[in-house]
């Protein structure tokens, strides 16, 4: 059997309740149809919220806050298939939460490991990521990552930043950290146009890709080395990776 939910938080609760009262036996867990012809049954969860309520008060009872945490993090990692897994992970900690622990089986195993994934991946991001000055003085900074970063990153620099309001950028996600005076939340963005930068950034962005221009010694490069300590894929909103 294959099951199909809505991506959403509340439709994988709910996915959890329908699999555990009508006793379903998923293989599959998608988050849309697929579009190849599949002789498999196709169940379309509906998601509901007071079954997705039910299931978040009976997991805060019976979960530590640790395993808790793990599913609410393990939900960040939404271009991973972690579903079938996760629905393990729960079942598992129904029946018995120090089982939790077994890293001898698949799914527990595959749910920790993804999320050290996370964390590294926030780790690394946390250090490259580029914030630069609006014309309004509010820090903005853009990125692309495999994970959903946005609520982590803002939380890491709420302390940091100290009263300066920014605006962290999912840009695939299409979601925004924005931290305006006392005020966090995390938003989902329709449409954007790129904002425009004050007079201050643009000098101090021209001033800081020639030094790293002149600093720069053509004959000690080492692009391999360089990749390896800054990957590609952390490079495309970094001032001193920019044309």
């Amino acid at each position: 059997m294959i099951l199909i939910y809505d991506k959403t938080f509340e439709g994988f609760l709910t996915l959890v309740y329908d699999v555990y009262y009508e006793k379903l036996k998923p293989n599959s867990i998608f988050k849309q149809k697929p579009n190849k012809l599949i002789l498999e049954e196709i169940k379309q969860i509906q998601t509901n919220e007071i079954k997705a309520t039910k299931v978040l008060k009976a997991i805060k009872n019976k979960f530590s806050k640790k395993a808790f945490q793990t599913i609410l993090n393990i939900f960040m990692c939404d271009n991973d298939d972690f579903e079938v897994d996760l629905l393990n992970f729960i079942i598992i900690g129904f029946k018995d939460k120090n089982e939790l622990f077994n890293i001898n089986n698949s799914s527990i195993f595959y749910i920790q490991n993804l999320e050290k994934q996370l964390f590294r991946a926030n780790h690394k991001m946390s250090g490259f990521l580029r914030f630069e000055e609006l014309e309004d003085n509010t820090l903005y900074a853009k990125l692309e990552s495999r994970f959903n970063l946005c609520y982590f990153l803002g939380k890491h620099f709420y302390k940091r930043l100290n009263n300066q309001n920014y605006i962290i950028h999912d840009i695939n996600r299409k979601l925004a950290f924005i931290k305006d005076g006392t005020s966090i939340k995390v938003e989902n963005i329709a449409s954007f146009e790129e904002p425009n930068l004050s007079e201050d950034e643009e000098k101090f962005k021209r001033l800081w890709n020639s030094f790293f221009e002149a600093v720069s010694i053509e004959s000690r490069k080492n692009e391999k080395l360089q990749r390896d300590l800054v990957p590609l894929l952390y490079r495309t909103y970094m001032t001193e990776f920019e044309n």
